[in-house]
Protein backbone atom coordinates (compact mmCIF):
# COMPACT_ATOMS: atom_id res chain seq x y z
CA UNK A 1 0.00 0.00 0.00
CA UNK A 2 1.22 3.40 -0.93
CA UNK A 3 1.79 5.86 2.01
CA UNK A 4 0.42 9.24 1.89
CA UNK A 5 2.93 10.80 2.75
CA UNK A 6 4.51 10.09 -1.06
CA UNK A 7 1.96 11.70 -3.18
CA UNK A 8 1.74 14.48 -0.78
CA UNK A 9 5.54 15.16 -0.35
CA UNK A 10 5.87 15.14 -4.19
CA UNK A 11 2.51 18.00 -4.16
CA UNK A 12 4.42 19.94 -2.27
CA UNK A 13 7.46 19.64 -3.77
CA UNK A 14 6.59 20.46 -7.33
CA UNK A 15 4.29 23.64 -5.64
CA UNK A 16 7.07 24.80 -3.74
CA UNK A 17 9.58 24.84 -7.15
CA UNK A 18 6.89 26.24 -9.18
CA UNK A 19 6.61 28.96 -6.22
CA UNK A 20 9.92 29.31 -5.76
CA UNK A 21 10.85 29.82 -9.51
CA UNK A 22 8.25 32.98 -9.86
CA UNK A 23 9.44 34.35 -6.76
CA UNK A 24 12.98 34.69 -7.97
CA UNK A 25 11.85 35.53 -11.89
CA UNK A 26 8.75 37.20 -11.79
CA UNK A 27 9.47 39.16 -8.52
CA UNK A 28 6.32 40.01 -7.32
CA UNK A 29 5.48 41.08 -4.09
CA UNK A 30 2.67 41.05 -1.60
CA UNK A 31 0.58 44.18 -2.25
CA UNK A 32 0.72 45.79 1.18
CA UNK A 33 4.70 45.01 1.81
CA UNK A 34 8.21 44.29 0.10
CA UNK A 35 8.37 40.83 0.99
CA UNK A 36 8.21 38.19 -1.47
CA UNK A 37 5.70 35.95 -0.55
CA UNK A 38 5.95 33.25 -3.61
CA UNK A 39 9.80 33.01 -2.57
CA UNK A 40 8.87 32.40 1.06
CA UNK A 41 6.35 30.36 0.81
CA UNK A 42 8.06 28.11 -2.47
CA UNK A 43 10.99 27.47 0.30
CA UNK A 44 8.97 26.53 3.16
CA UNK A 45 6.90 24.17 0.71
CA UNK A 46 10.24 22.58 -0.56
CA UNK A 47 11.70 21.74 3.01
CA UNK A 48 8.26 20.15 3.71
CA UNK A 49 7.42 18.10 1.07
CA UNK A 50 11.71 17.16 1.05
CA UNK A 51 10.85 16.16 4.79
CA UNK A 52 7.53 14.12 3.85
CA UNK A 53 9.30 12.45 1.00
CA UNK A 54 12.30 11.52 3.66
CA UNK A 55 10.27 10.27 6.25
CA UNK A 56 8.61 7.94 3.91
CA UNK A 57 11.75 6.39 2.51
CA UNK A 58 13.15 6.14 5.76
CA UNK A 59 9.98 4.37 6.88
CA UNK A 60 9.85 1.55 4.05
Amino acid sequence: MLDLRVPSGWFFLIMGLILTALGVFANYSAPLTTVNANLYSGISMLVFGGLLLWLAKRAS
